[in-house]
């Protein structure tokens, strides 16, 4: 976003580009830098805030579709929308991703203090499934399952408070699964290796 504002479209969609494949990246449901706004959602999510489709109803590349749907055209062109000087531009990836990531980074830092590490044991799997995948599944199925082909029940489109918090709580649930038992594989790599150079006579 910080390149599109300063005119560097080319390199700016180089990135865009290179995250395309880890995420959506649909407008609607990302960050926006530089603009009017932080976040555009949809009209049905009844937030309190200027509707995605008010905005968009203006540019050139939504002319013909229905931008109260959910089809392919109007995914693709909330895919490659990136955002103008009214609006600002959006994040690479969209809302729940990056709370994913800057929860995992920050569960990290906190790993990395001697104190912690000591104490920190493997998130149990119950927990892991209850508290990381639980509020992530419920709030992204039921989402999901409103939409065609399914349309189980009326249309659901989930508030960025929600895409943040289950983001935030599957990552740094993930972080406390994961860490640990990294820690513990290097730990057994770093003694099978100083074996090996000891009986090589490398190591004293």
């Amino acid at each position: 976003p910080t390149l599109m504002k300063l005119g560097l479209e080319g390199p700016a969609r180089v990135i865009y580009t290179i995250y395309s494949p880890f995420c959506h990246q649909f407008a609607f449901r990302s960050f926006f830098l530089y603009g009017e706004q932080p976040v555009y959602p949809r009209a049905n999510t009844g937030m309190d805030v200027t509707p995605y489709e008010a905005y968009v109803s203006e540019i050139e590349d939504f002319e013909g579709i229905d931008l109260y749907g959910f089809d392919v055209p109007f995914m693709m062109a909330s895919r490659g929308f990136v955002g103008n000087e009214r609006m600002g531009y959006k994040v690479t990836l969209c809302e729940r991703d990056i709370s994913i990531y800057i929860a995992i980074f920050i569960a990290t830092l906190l790993y990395n203090i001697p104190y912690v590490r000591k104490r920190v044991r493997p998130a149990p799997l119950w927990l892991y499934v209850i508290l990381g995948l639980g509020p992530i599944g419920i709030d992204g199925f039921s989402q999901l399952l409103s939409y065609p082909p399914f349309e189980l029940w009326p249309t659901r489109e989930t508030l960025p408070i929600f895409r943040v918090l289950t983001g935030g709580i599957f990552g740094f649930m993930t972080a406390w699964l994961g860490l640990p038992y990294i820690e513990l594989s290097m730990r057994d790599t770093r003694r099978q290796l100083e074996h090996k150079l000891r009986q090589a006579g490398i190591l004293a």
